[in-house]
């Protein structure tokens, strides 16, 4: 399985369209769109997928979700450009965006501590081997990987960077 992004090149720098915005209270002023995400190379089996972003780098001691969709169709190859936003109205239809770290559902962008090292913000695609997770909006991001781990068939990641 592979992954690719029209927004970042594995290993760059993300923009500031993909950082966080100022309503959050970070202080981070960026514009807060997912970024594209595109797959291919996909297992037989494949009944959904599944994308992710989190930073293992967060001062937190477990890491930090930013963003957790999942149910995407398997007919379903790519993500557009600020789908991670509720509003955009951009997910594919059946899809489902989970709770993250910032405590509700959608995309929430890079903002690290300011002075702090570059963060990975790591985008991962799982292809599942279920129809639907059995998840809601408001189930955590450990239990939607603990469903993945016992439910992915094959997974592709991109990194970006962020530093402030």
């Amino acid at each position: 399985m592979k992954l690719f992004s029209d927004s970042f090149k594995d290993g760059d720098y993300l923009r500031a369209d993909h950082v966080l915005s100022a309503d959050y209270g970070f202080g981070c002023g960026g514009g807060n769109r997912s970024p594209h995400l595109r797959w291919e190379d996909v297992p037989a089996g494949t009944r959904s997928f599944a994308a992710l972003c989190f930073d293992p780098d967060a001062p937190t001691g477990s890491g930090f979700w930013h963003w957790v969709v999942v149910n995407i169709p398997p007919n379903v190859m790519e993500l557009p450009l600020d789908a991670g936003n509720p509003a955009s109205g951009k997910l594919p239809a059946g899809a489902l965006q989970v709770r993250t770290d910032f405590g509700k559902p959608g995309y929430g962008g890079p903002c690290p501590p300011e002075g702090d090292h570059p963060h990975r913000y790591l985008f991962t695609v799982h292809a599942v081997g279920m129809d639907t997770l059995p998840v809601t909006a408001d189930t955590s991001a450990a239990v939607v990987g603990f469903y993945l781990n016992f439910n992915t068939l094959a997974k592709a990641s991109l990194m970006g960077l962020f530093k402030r």
